[in-house]
């Protein structure tokens, strides 16, 4: 089967379901946010509040990641402006989160440059070769206690305020970007005061962390693929070296089908409301492996890439 023939015919837009999609889940972001600061004195509603409001807030992340593709919307400027409209809610700067993911695309599976990927993956090699300050810092920094919790709170509220080659690709978007989360956060404060901001924050934060761990496991797993130019196979690193998390349908429609990764690495012009129905029509014969929640949770214990037996493994003895 040609499989970039089979993706194709699933890359079609439909202005109406992207729409539902966003606006659809700022509505689900806004009310949610808005139960859990009304009812911040009932844990029972708070609690499920906040956390569909993670959930909504990691979906508007993925909604983002979709226009910057130009996947979700029919036209470039239909996405482009969506894009720009999500930044303050995201926290990730539109323009510049574009270009430095389309990097990721063009070289991932690529060991010459993983700088371009979310997160650095040493090899067993380059692990033998370290001092122990270097092993150190590496063995903290893959420390899923360590990267979840802290790569949010770095990521998403310290990082993003100034990326990674914002002077390349637009200083002047980033600083307003930055002025309209000001805004944004200012509006809630004189709407909700402290306590409210510090309900959006917590909840916030805890949507940072859902995101961490599925980045973490987009290519963070035992048989995934790393190699070296020129035996570098792009084909192979888009649907080998990308994960398809299987934790069920409500677990994929909560974050947008982000899940399906290795498909959207293979053609990302799918926009995220078909990835689902494009992966799994897929015939048995070449269906990929799904990784489960219990395999995703043993993955984190994986932190060295092996050249030699091409697979992720832990650190040693």
């Amino acid at each position: 089967m040609d499989l970039r023939a089979y993706t194709r015919q699933y890359t079609e837009k439909d202005n109406r379901l992207a729409a539902l999609s966003y606006f659809g889940t700022f509505a689900v972001y806004f009310a949610a946010l808005y139960l859990a600061i009304s009812y911040s004195h009932l844990w029972y509603v708070m609690w499920p509040a906040g956390i569909v409001f993670a959930f909504s807030a990691v979906r508007l992340y993925v909604l983002q990641h979709d226009t910057g593709h130009h996947s979700l919307f029919e036209t470039r400027r239909q996405n482009e402006w969506a894009g720009h409209g999500l930044s303050p809610f995201t926290f990730a700067p539109f323009e510049v989160m574009k270009q430095n993911h389309n990097l990721h695309h063009a070289n991932v599976g690529n060991l010459e440059h993983r700088e371009t990927g979310e997160i650095h993956t040493m090899t067993v090699g380059e692990w033998q070769r370290a001092n122990v300050w270097q092993r150190l810092q590496y063995r903290l920094y893959r420390n899923p206690f360590v990267l979840v919790p802290l790569g949010a709170a770095f990521t998403y509220f310290i990082r993003y305020r100034w990326p990674k080659n914002t002077l390349e690709f637009g200083v002047m978007q980033v600083v307003l970007h930055n002025l309209a989360i000001i805004a944004w956060l200012y509006a809630l404060y004189a709407i909700a005061g402290g306590e409210g901001l510090l309900i959006w924050l917590g909840f916030s934060f805890l949507g940072g962390m859902i995101g961490v761990f599925l980045v973490y496991l987009q290519h963070n797993f035992e048989d995934t693929y790393w190699d070296r130019r020129p035996d570098l196979n792009p084909r192979v690193a888009a649907l080998q070296g990308s994960s398809c998390l299987d934790f069920g349908w409500f677990f994929d429609f909560a974050v947008a089908n982000i899940t399906l990764h290795d498909i959207h690495h293979f053609n990302a012009r799918i926009p995220s409301y078909r990835l689902r129905q494009c992966h799994y029509n897929m015939p048995e014969e070449i269906a990929p492996r799904r990784i489960k929640f219990g395999e995703a949770i043993r993955a984190l214990g994986l932190k060295l890439w092996d050249e030699d037996q091409k697979r992720l493994v832990p650190f040693p003895s």
